[in-house]
């Protein structure tokens, strides 16, 4: 009976994990069909991928969205570490219900809503101060408001499983607390910062529903560029990026989990140091 359910566990497991990736592995394999058709096979072929490195609007809207995403990233891992420190170490301050209700907000928010919050914001600074033009900034402020949220989230879980006793003996031993935070906290909570940051990075470039609100003439990211090319129809130059972006974001995945799982392991070699 047991093993008959271990093999009914399976099936699903196996079923649902290749409901996820056999799309993706059939999105690669056409990015080599020699056919203009992207549902006929016609041979296997490179072109596609050499037409894409010609194609200057797909190049253009994929640096844009890369620029957009890094730059979103960094700065929402900034202020959501600041208010995951902020909740997790100060108990009680005056305004901890309506911070803790800003940070889950947009987890909850539908992108729709967002977007236009956005949108009537920036048009209302516009007319107040001359700033910001629709472009390249608003894109970035709009990506830091929601992304902060899934930062804030992430580390303030972390912070709240780490061991305090550890910063509160190196403030004992003359550290400052700024040090204490850097030298002893930060390294137990740096694979949460970096899985926050690849998420915020991923969650930048896949948006489309807030950018299509906030962006202005000139420029559009590579989802509102690839949005307006599909309802034409779906060319193969967009089978071979979308293959690239899949390569990509695969690398920096087994990167970040790399990475995970060596500070995990020196982290529990230190620890049998310290019971030794």
């Amino acid at each position: 009976m047991e093993g008959q359910s271990r093999a009914g566990l399976n099936t699903v497991l196996f079923a649902g994990v290749a409901l996820l990736y056999l799309p993706i592995l059939v999105l690669i394999g056409y990015s080599f069909n020699a056919s203009p058709l992207v549902n006929v096979w016609g041979g296997f072929s490179t072109a596609w991928y050499g037409k894409l490195l010609h194609n200057r609007q797909l190049l253009q809207a994929a640096w844009l969205s890369l620029e957009v995403a890094i730059a979103a990233s960094t700065f929402a891992l900034l202020l959501g570490t600041l208010a995951a420190v902020a909740l997790v170490r100060f108990a009680r301050f005056r305004g901890r219900l309506l911070l803790t209700g800003m940070v889950n907000a947009p987890l909850v928010m539908p992108e729709i809503i967002t977007g236009i919050t956005q949108l009537l914001l920036f048009v209302s600074m516009v007319q107040l101060i001359g700033w910001p033009h629709r472009g390249f900034t608003t894109i970035v402020l709009s990506h830091v408001t929601f992304c902060s949220a899934y930062v804030t989230v992430t580390v303030q879980s972390r912070l709240q499983a780490a061991d305090r006793s550890l910063e509160e003996a190196a403030m004992d031993l003359g550290a400052s607390p700024l040090r204490a935070f850097l030298e002893v906290t930060l390294p137990i909570i740096a694979p949460a910062l970096v899985s926050s940051w690849l998420l915020c990075f991923t969650l930048s470039l896949d948006d489309l529903v807030i950018s299509s609100f906030v962006a202005g003439p000139g420029a559009s990211t590579l989802p509102m560029v690839i949005y307006s090319k599909v309802k034409l129809g779906v060319s193969p130059d967009i089978n071979a990026l979308a293959s690239l972006i899949v390569c990509a974001v695969g690398l920096c995945v087994l990167g970040a989990g790399y990475l995970m799982v060596r500070s995990d392991r020196r982290r529990a070699a230190e620890m049998r140091l310290a019971g030794s």
